[in-house]
Formats: C-alpha cells, sequence, structure tokens
C-alpha cells in the first residue's frame, strides 16, 4: 500500500518512509493472507481513489460489490489492513516533523522555526522589549496543561508502545554514515515491529478501570514530560542569556503539568475517595523513581575529592549531621568523596518518604539539600560552566515535588446541593434547602459559613451518597497533609449555574477543615473552587454569578488568602453541543473577556482553565492556536488548557514531538503576554464593529442550529440510526458511562460520544454545522461586510482560528462518503430529509469560507494540512463503506454475532487512526 503525490524536496524523506512501510505492511499482508488479500485490498483502494476522482456511477456499484461480498476471515484482514496502514502513516508524519525541526536547527538557510522559543526571544529582541518587562512577563506568565482520561483514545497501550518503537527505529534511517549493513538491520528491525503491529490485538478485550487510566496517564510523565518539562524552561532561559547577555536570567517554572484521571467524579461512580487516594501515591512512587535514577546518575558524576578541591563548610557539616541518622550500609565509605556521601544520604532518605520518619518530610527538604550542593560546586566550577544535570534535577523537584502532577477534584453541582441539602436538615438549619430561591441560599451559607462551629454529625448518620461527599472532602485534607498542599489545589463544579454553587462548596470545605474561620476573623482557605461553565446559558451568566461572589465578604476573606486569585473552567464540549459551534465560541470569548473586565475591578487575577477536547468539535487544534483564539488581554492571567484522549499520544508519547508541541504553546505565550505578536495585536477601533458582527452571526448560527438539533422531532432517531453511537459503547475505551444517566435524553448524553459518533459518520456535525448560515447572514448584507469578515479574517486571531477550524471540520467531513450513512435510518424519507439539510449546509458554509479567506479550495493556505488530509480520506472510505455494511447486518439480524461486532469496532478504530482529532 503507498500513497503517490507530487515531489516536493521537504517532503521526498516522508515519501521514502511511508512507501517503506506501505511496502513492508504488504509483504505481512501476503504472508498472512496470501496474494489474494494484497490484491483485494489493492482493488478496493484503487477503487476508491477512483470514485473520489470521477464521482462514476459504475465505479461506485463495483467498489460496492467489493465491499459487499467480502466475507470473514477476508473481511476482518482487509478492515486491519487499513487500519494499520492509517497507524504506519500517522508514525511517518510524526517523524517528518522531528525530522524538519532538526533541520531547521541544523541548516541556517531554513530560517528560524515558527512558533519556536528561538523565534520568540528574537521577537522580543526585534521589537526592543527591555529586560525588566520581559522578566515581569516570566513571572507572571501561567501554562498549565491537563491530562484527562476522557475516552477518545481508540488506540490501547501495548499498540501505543509499538507505534514509539516504530517510530525509534524509523527516525535511525536518517542518520547520515550509515552503512549498508547498517541499514540493511535497521529495516529488518522496522519489518519485525510492523509485524508485531499486525500480530497485536489492537482492540481492548474489556473496559479500561480508572487505575488503568492512571497508569496510562502515568505512562507520559514517565517517558517524556518528566525530562521534557525542565528542558524547556532551559531551552528558553538559555535563548534569552544569548539575546541578552548583559543580563542575568531567572525563567521561573512557568509550564506545568496536572492531572483528572482519578480525580474527576463527575460522572463516573467508579472514581472513589480511595482510588483517589491510590493515585496519589502511585503518583508519588513514580517521581520518587524518577528523582532516584538521576540521584544514582550523579552520585557517579560527583566524584569530585576534597584533595582536589574545596567543598563549603556548610555542606561538611551537613553531611556529617545527616550520617548520624541513617544505617552504616547506607553511607558512602570514601571521606574524601565529600558529595558522594552526601547524594548517599539523600538517596536514603528519599527511599523512606512516606515510609519512616528518616524520609524527607516535603520535597522543599530534599530541594534544601540539593541546594547546598549547588552553593558548595560554585567554589571550583569555572563560572557559567555549571553542572546542567544538577541544575535540572533541581527545577524537576521544583516542578513535580513529591505529588508529580496536581491533582484536580471534580463533581457535579447537583451533587453538592443534595449533600447540602441533607446535612442542613438533620441539623434542623433548613428542612428543605434545594427549594430555596438562590438569594434565600446565598444568605443562608453565608451564616453557615460566618460561623465558625461544625454542622456535621458522624458520617453514619447521613446516606450513602453524602458519606461519600464527605469523605472526598476529607480526602483533600487527608492529601495535603501527607503529600502536601500542591497535590490537589482545584476543585471543580460541574454544571455551575448560580454562586450558590461555589459556597456549597466552601461549607463542605469547612467540615472537613479545609476552610477555617478562626476566632480573631482570620480566613484559611487551602483549595481553589472553580465553576465550570459549560453550556451557552452558564457563559452568558457566568459574569454575573462571580460578580455576585466577589461582592461576598465571606468569599471575599477566601479569595484574599489565595492572593486574589480566581480560576474559572470553560466547558467547550457541551456549549458546542447546546449551541453549536460558531456561538459557542463566541461565547466563550465574550465571556473571558466580560470576566476578566469584571475581575479588574475587584482585583481577582484570573485563570481560565480551557476545557478543549482533541476534536474540532470540542475545541481541538494546536496548542499554539489554542493559545491564540484567546482574548490576547487574558493571556496574562494564567492558561490552562485539558489534553484529553489521542491528543495524549500524538503529541507527548514521542520525546521530540512532546518537546515541539510543548514549545510551541510557549513561544505563542510568551509573544502574546508581551504583546509584541502581530498574531495577538488588538485592532481597537474596528474592534467593537467586529463584536458586534459575531453577536448577530452567533445569533442566527444558534436559531440555525437549535431548529435541527432540538426543534426537528426526527433528528434524535437520525443521530442515534445513522451513525455508529449504539456500538461505540462497546468499544472498550473508557472507564467512564456515555451517559451521565441511564437514559436517551439528548441532554444526559455526553459530549464525548456525540462528537465520536458524527466523526465516524464522516459528517462531523458538531464542528461546523450552522456556522455557514451565520456567516452568510452577515455576508449577504453588502459588498462592506464581506469585506469586513475578510478583514477579520486577516486581523483578528480569534475570527481567523474559528475559520481554520471550521476549514479543517469540512474538510475532513465528507458529504459522499456520510450518504452511505442514510442507508441505516430506518425511515428513509426521515434519513433522506435530514440529511438533505446537512447537505446544503455543507455548501453554503464551504462556499461562504472561500469567499472569506480568498481560496479556490479550504485550506489553501495550509498546504500541509490540506495535503495530508485529502490524501488520508480516500484510504478512510473503505472503513467507511464496510462499517456500514457491517452495522447493517448487525442491527438488522440482532443476533449478538460477536464476529460481526468486532469487525465493526475495528472500523471505528481504524476511522479514528485515518481522522486524526476524533473526540
Amino acid at each position: 500500500m503507498t500513497i503517490q503525490k507530487e515531489k516536493n524536496d521537504h517532503t521526498t524523506p516522508l515519501r521514502r518512509d511511508v512507501s517503506l512501510l506501505g511496502h513492508m505492511l504488504g509483504e505481512i499482508l501476503v504472508h498472512h493472507g496470501g496474494e489474494e488479500l494484497l490484491n483485494k485490498v489493492e482493488t478496493i483502494r484503487k477503487l476508491t481513489k477512483e470514485l473520489r476522482r470521477s464521482r462514476d456511477t459504475s465505479t461506485y456499484e463495483q467498489l460496492k460489490t467489493e465491499i459487499q461480498t467480502l466475507q470473514p476471515p477476508m473481511r476482518s484482514q482487509v478492515i486491519r489492513a487499513f487500519s494499520i496502514y492509517f497507524h504506519l502513516v500517522n508514525i511517518a508524519e510524526q517523524n517528518h516533523r522531528v525530522r524538519r525541526r532538526r533541520e531547521y536547527q541544523l541548516f541556517e538557510d531554513q530560517g528560524v522555526q515558527p512558533f519556536s522559543i528561538e523565534s520568540a526571544v528574537l521577537s522580543l529582541k526585534d521589537h526592543q522589549i527591555d529586560k525588566g518587562v520581559i522578566q515581569n512577563v516570566l513571572n507572571e506568565l501561567s501554562l498549565e496543561l491537563i491530562i484527562t482520561a476522557h475516552p477518545t483514545e481508540a488506540t490501547k497501550r501495548t499498540v501505543l508502545e509499538i507505534q514509539k518503537r516504530i517510530a525509534t527505529i524509523l527516525s535511525q534511517l536518517d542518520h547520515p554514515q550509515l552503512t549498508e549493513n547498517e541499514r540493511k538491520r535497521i529495516e529488518e528491525s522496522l519489518f519485525n515491529e510492523v509485524t508485531v503491529l499486525w500480530q497485536t490485538d489492537e482492540l481492548r478485550q474489556r473496559k479500561p478501570t480508572v487505575m488503568d487510566e492512571v497508569r496510562n496517564g502515568l505512562y507520559y510523565f514517565d517517558e517524556t514530560l518528566f525530562d521534557v518539562l525542565p528542558d524547556i524552561h532551559q531551552e528558553l532561559e538559555d535563548r534569552l542569556e544569548e539575546s541578552y547577555p548583559e543580563d542575568t536570567w531567572n525563567v521561573p517554572n512557568f509550564l506545568r503539568f496536572g492531572s483528572w484521571i482519578g480525580g474527576d467524579r463527575d460522572g463516573n461512580p467508579n472514581v472513589t475517595p480511595e482510588l483517589t487516594w491510590e493515585t496519589l501515591k502511585k503518583q508519588r512512587t513514580l517521581v520518587l523513581k524518577k528523582y532516584d535514577g538521576v540521584l544514582v546518575e550523579l552520585m557517579k558524576r560527583f566524584s569530585h575529592s576534597t584533595n582536589r578541591v574545596n567543598v563549603s563548610d556548610e555542606l561538611i557539616a551537613s553531611v556529617e549531621e545527616d550520617e548520624s541518622r541513617i544505617p552504616t550500609d547506607k553511607k558512602w565509605r570514601v571521606k574524601e568523596e565529600v558529595y558522594r556521601r552526601k547524594f548517599a544520604v539523600i538517596l536514603e532518605r528519599l527511599r523512606q518518604v512516606g515510609k519512616s520518619e528518616t524520609g524527607y518530610p516535603s520535597s522543599d527538604d530534599l530541594l534544601a539539600d540539593l541546594y547546598l550542593i549547588q552553593d558548595s560546586v560554585k567554589h571550583h566550577q569555572p563560572t557559567k560552566r555549571e553542572l546542567k544535570m544538577l541544575r535540572k534535577l533541581v527545577r524537576q523537584v521544583k516542578l513535580f515535588g513529591f505529588h508529580l502532577a496536581t491533582l484536580d477534584i471534580r463533581n457535579h453541582s447537583g451533587e453538592h446541593e443534595a449533600a447540602i441539602t441533607e446535612i442542613l436538615q438533620k441539623v434542623s438549619i433548613h428542612n428543605d434547602y434545594a427549594n430555596l430561591s438562590e438569594s434565600e441560599k446565598v444568605e443562608l451559607l453565608e451564616d453557615v459559613l460566618k460561623d465558625p462551629r461544625p454542622i456535621t454529625l458522624l458520617n453514619e448518620d447521613y446516606s450513602e451518597e453524602t458519606q461519600e461527599m464527605l469523605k472526598v472532602f476529607q480526602l483533600i485534607r487527608d492529601a495535603h497533609k501527607e503529600f502536601g498542599k500542591r497535590s490537589i489545589e482545584v476543585y471543580l463544579i460541574s454544571m455551575t449555574e448560580s454562586a450558590s454553587d461555589l459556597l456549597e462548596v466552601m461549607v463542605l470545605a469547612k467540615e472537613a477543615g479545609i476552610y477555617r474561620l478562626h476566632a480573631d476573623g482570620r480566613v484559611e482557605s487551602n483549595l481553589n473552587i472553580a465553576p465550570l461553565l459549560e453550556t451557552v446559558d452558564d457563559l452568558i451568566a457566568g459574569p454575573e454569578i462571580l460578580k455576585t461572589l466577589f461582592e461576598k465578604d465571606v468569599y471575599s476573606k477566601h479569595l484574599q488568602d489565595l492572593d486574589n486569585h480566581q480560576e474559572i473552567m470553560l466547558g467547550y464540549s457541551d456549549g458546542s453541543k447546546d449551541g453549536g459551534t460558531l456561538t459557542a465560541n463566541w461565547k466563550l470569548y465574550k465571556a473571558q473577556q466580560e470576566i476578566h473586565e469584571m475581575a479588574k475591578e475587584y482585583n481577582v487575577g484570573l485563570k481560565f482553565f480551557h476545557g478543549r477536547g482533541g476534536s474540532l468539535g470540542r475545541g481541538g487544534g494546536p496548542l499554539n492556536r489554542s493559545i491564540l483564539s484567546q482574548p490576547a488581554e487574558t493571556l496574562g492571567d494564567g492558561v490552562k488548557i485539558t489534553e484529553q484522549g489521542e491528543v495524549l499520544s500524538s503529541r507527548y508519547l514521542l520525546r521530540d514531538i512532546a518537546y515541539r508541541s510543548l514549545e510551541q504553546g510557549v513561544s505563542t505565550l510568551v509573544e502574546g503576554a508581551a504583546h509584541v505578536s502581530k498574531e495577538t495585536e488588538q485592532v481597537n477601533d474596528l474592534e467593537e464593529t467586529w463584536k458586534q458582527a459575531m453577536e448577530e452571526m452567533a445569533d442566527v448560527s444558534l436559531e440555525k442550529y437549535q431548529s435541527l438539533v432540538f426543534a426537528d422531532q426526527d433528528f434524535l432517531t437520525y443521530f442515534n440510526e445513522a451513525t455508529p453511537l449504539q456500538e461505540l459503547g462497546e468499544l472498550n475505551i473508557g472507564s467512564r458511562p456515555m451517559k451521565r444517566k441511564d437514559s436517551m435524553k439528548f441532554e444526559n448524553l455526553r459530549a464525548i460520544p456525540w462528537v465520536f459518533a458524527w466523526t465516524q459518520n464522516r459528517q462531523l456535525i458538531p464542528a461546523w454545522y450552522a456556522a455557514g448560515t451565520g456567516l452568510v447572514d452577515y455576508a449577504s448584507r453588502g459588498d462592506d461586510h464581506v469585506k469586513q469578515l475578510q478583514q477579520m479574517y486577516e486581523s483578528w486571531p480569534f475570527f481567523r482560528s474559528t475559520i481554520h477550524n471550521l476549514q479543517m471540520a469540512l474538510t475532513k467531513a465528507d458529504i459522499q462518503t456520510a450518504k452511505e450513512y442514510t442507508a441505516l435510518v430506518n425511515d428513509q424519507k426521515l434519513g433522506e430529509r435530514i440529511f438533505q439539510n446537512i447537505v446544503e449546509e455543507y455548501e453554503t458554509t464551504k462556499q461562504v469560507l472561500l469567499q472569506i479567506t480568498g481560496d479556490q479550495e479550504l485550506l489553501d493556505q495550509q498546504p500541509t494540512i490540506q495535503e495530508s488530509v485529502k490524501l488520508r480520506n480516500p484510504y478512510v472510505d473503505p472503513l467507511n463503506f464496510l462499517q456500514v455494511e457491517l452495522i447493517k447486518d448487525l442491527r438488522e439480524n440482532d443476533d449478538d454475532n460477536e464476529d460481526t461486532l468486532t469487525e465493526v469496532l475495528l472500523t471505528i478504530s481504524g476511522i479514528a487512526a485515518g481522522l486524526r482529532n476524533t473526540g
């Protein structure tokens, strides 16, 4: 199997890799299924390519015949051939990204790579930004990325590890001095790994447990993040020292990773307090293991002898005192090797953390010992030649502590209200809190928070649900003592609709001793409480909710103890699901601006937490574009973004890709916060006009979207039947249920399967539907309006990002292939009517996007992505055709045919690999 494309110098190595991997796969197909299997795959591939070129009826009928006459076991082998081919192409493309980065570094005529740390620092210098301004920007900068276990990664861990090995071997072929024998051995190793990939089950045999998901998340810290994060900071410091050699630089740890895995309770009954505690222990175990490995290496290198160098008196005194506390067999025997003696002590104390009193009480105590060594080394190490391995370890300890990643806790607002209602009823404060008005709730909760006395009874006096809720807050209190306060910093409230939702959590925190009111009126608060604004209505109400809280004395004192810092999470999935992508994106942007301006009046600093998914319908896209699409004035507030599902493997499986992804985000944030990038400049005199245009377009788009999704009584039937939603539940890709409740209601369906299902049937409705109607309505008012939209696209990063994502969505969608899924709708008239609605909106959207961008084809200004999507589409088509036939068979026979279901799941996995950014 090979992809053919026109020659282009810098893509020649990519074409070579794809061709090599394709030929290897072809050889493996012959071995396992004979020439017949390879010929069948090639026949189907050629027919789908021809169908895209000509849309010829006879070609279509021939393809349908080939698909329909496929029988097991040949059918599953054909499905797997296309699926595995996509995995190999994905690896080749990632390898090419790494190659291109190295080319920029090796050859000066390539220039500086865009969105690199080097380009950001050079931009600061070109704009003559002085050291003081830059240092202030760095001190205020914050980028936090949160890994989550949302079930959008269809590729299982074993397969990911095989892919990583293939990528590592493939990269070796780029070595310029390979001998013929070396090349032959590398290609043999590559072939063997591709063979293993073919011979490995790509489907999970059971749903992963939460602890499986925890282990999968920790894999990325172990393999890449532990080393890449400090390297990114060091790179920025080094580049600043190069461009501003007369200045001394301190780059604080502004880039961090956190996690939801093991802490996200919303809709997942499997996340218990006991499991969260186990998660924290596993995180600590891993980070201690990583430190142990580094310290052992440092101990080998620090063979300095006091016969040769002078070490500090403080270090010697420290070593002698520490050695009296550890067993004799743990001490370093050579007295003159003071550094090794100190490292021996450090290792022993590290290995006793959480086990005995000998262990370090906190990571700060470990840091103090490392600082002692650093200060002593300055006595004998040449200036500006600091041993960077030690320096890197210091930064790692600052970044990861003994907790590795801050674990966010999330729960649904309704769960808190139910617990508070029972607690207040039991102590006769109020018999029916849940039915009070919002103002009455706020007043009552304020009174409780102003009274230092507890209101809870013994746990056994409450229902099981309330007991569980109280245990969550007791766990947070205990985690702060055992793992440090950074182990759990934020409590997120899903479906926040009012100020009382946050005050309820404060009351529960008070009962656990996390929030304390002292006798002198002083407040001690150890938990950030963050609202999650998800629906369009909640986004609109957000500024007023927060203003109400900021004006309450009890909440104001809580914030004061948290350095007047408020975190706010913005949900991209549910807003898009409720109102369409154009409306949701505008309401998100507008809410940020309004909350930012309002918070300034109360001197409250903000951090916006963007709940983006991997897919376009859930706010997905490259990290740097995600940052650029935010209001420029909010970049200094602090940026927090979820990294979900398949984004984890595509961005963080390989070290070089992880580095490149993160440096793109960092460079964009640094430039944006310093207000030097053209991408973040505000065109103030036109901004109000643009905002008004967006408001009008969003309103029209919302009406169009809801006329289909909510007003059309047949729409849910179409969605359930014309997508593989029913079958998705059998794909064991997440521990969390697809629905919040056992209900077919639209509001209870999670946004993830909603988006995943539409991606599978190539309609991608969540990523583009109704945007075209909004844009066309505005453009049709005259040429001046068209020119205004073109100017917005040219000069407004938010609007340009929106248009780019719409183009990407339409390019990945495919109306011709999508039409096949109407055959799954029982009522054919119903299916044809709704599908025609979708087709008309698709064409409307496509035409207006081309009018705004001035392009001939979608994505003309992003040729690399355009080419990649175009080349992939014909290879995804066979999987779609097969999926439709298999689902039809499965549903019509309704006989629990496991083999047919397995083949459906294989097509789902293959389409996910082919389209990428799926969930």
